[in-house]
């Protein structure tokens, strides 16, 4: 008998694409095997990635989670539908002892995330989150360079993220760009969606994790497009081992570059450019080294975990302090349109663009510094504010 994990895969379009990759990847290896897929539209046979199949007999897609779960015996679920509906799968698959991988960001809010975890945890299942970036061979080695002071005393990290989005991404579904929908908070924003991974990673570098590691936010939040949320946004952790946490981030960059974190010490700072898992150390008195790192993928850390008791790379205690911050923009003023003469429509790709945002979201993370303290004349100061935990 196969020794493989069935697995089912719950949205299975948009980013649902890639786990459906990486699930016929590890296919391949012998590890898994797709043994259904939940979509409110089952997919068709050229929507699966060539080698996925779907096994015959028992219904293999269905929009009923549950029973999906039930009549295929998945042992492990990846869960990758609308944030809202994150706590509530996840605990549907939890009671029926299936274990999770569940993207990120885990959940709109600190109550909802804390059902899910607690959840989790009474049923005694295994979770990982989606933080990808996490699974970089990186930040352990970043982590090393630190404690050993390869920069000196550690003096705060920055996140900068500029990328672009045209103004159909926020039409690619309903609850996209929005804060709520029918009541029910969504917090899709810049620092909690398309880089949520800049901010985890940040705080993951200084070793906040934990909610309590949080001790204050400050968060500006703004939005150059028509929609709810924000798309141009920074936020500034302060924690209880006393580094401070600084990430701007947009969607309305005039040139998208990779993101990044940086670590400053006294000495030097580290560089690591996470999607590439690509890092820079430099310091003084020496010349710049750069490496590459490995990565190990969250699906196969889970199946290890479940298979030989490898430890879990993302769990859901160890996004605690980024939930903090979901929670923290969550509780903020609704994001401050920006006036007209701040942006401007890129007719050829329909997108929205913020003049000078590029420079500003990396002097953010260059100085610790907020938009309003680099004196970006749209920031009104009022839309900073604090939140303590």
């Amino acid at each position: 008998m196969s020794t493989a994990l069935p697995i089912v895969l719950a949205g299975a379009r948009g980013h649902g694409r890639w786990h459906l990759d990486n699930i016929r990847r590890l296919q391949d290896k012998g590890i898994v095997r797709l043994a259904g897929i939940c979509e409110l539209t089952p997919l068709s046979e050229e929507e699966l990635p060539e080698g996925l199949v779907l096994p015959s007999g028992a219904p293999a897609q269905s929009a009923d989670f549950g029973a999906l779960l039930d009549s295929t015996g998945a042992k492990i679920a990846v869960i990758c539908t609308p944030i809202p509906t994150h706590t509530d799968l996840a605990l549907t698959a939890a009671r029926r002892g299936v274990h999770l991988l569940l993207e990120k960001p885990p959940a709109p809010s600190y109550a909802e995330f804390r059902r899910m975890a607690d959840g989790v945890a009474e049923a005694g299942v295994a979770c990982q989150i989606g933080f990808q970036s996490l699974g970089s061979h990186a930040v352990p080695a970043i982590r090393t360079l630190m404690a050993e002071g390869a920069i000196g005393e550690i003096v705060g990290i920055g996140g900068a993220g500029a990328w672009a989005r045209p103004e159909a991404y926020y039409r690619r579904a309903p609850w996209a760009g929005r804060r709520r929908l029918n009541g029910v908070d969504v917090i899709d924003g810049v620092l909690t969606n398309p880089l949520a991974h800049a901010v985890a990673t940040a705080l993951a570098l200084g070793g906040t994790v934990l909610a309590e590691d949080v001790t204050g936010i400050e968060t500006e939040l703004l939005r150059a497009n028509d929609i709810e949320s924000d798309d141009t946004s920074c936020v500034r952790v302060t924690t209880a081992q006393g580094r401070p946490v600084v990430v701007g981030a947009t969607l309305c960059a005039e040139d998208p570059d990779e993101p990044y974190v940086v670590v400053h010490g006294e000495q030097g700072r580290i560089t690591f450019w996470y999607k590439q898992d690509r890092v820079l150390l430099q310091r003084a008195n020496r010349g710049p080294e750069e490496f590459g790192a490995g990565r190990t993928d969250l699906l196969e850390n889970l199946v290890e975990h479940l298979t030989d008791g490898t430890d879990l790379l993302v769990t859901p205690d160890a996004t605690g302090a980024f939930m903090m911050v979901v929670e923290a923009i969550r509780l903020a003023p609704d994001p401050a349109p920006l006036p007209a003469e701040a942006w401007q429509l890129l007719p050829d790709e329909q997108r929205r663009v913020v003049p000078g945002i590029d420079g500003l979201v990396a002097a953010a993370a260059d100085t610790l510094a907020l938009y309003s303290e680099l004196g970006a004349p749209w920031v009104p100061p009022a839309r900073t504010n604090e939140v303590s935990t």
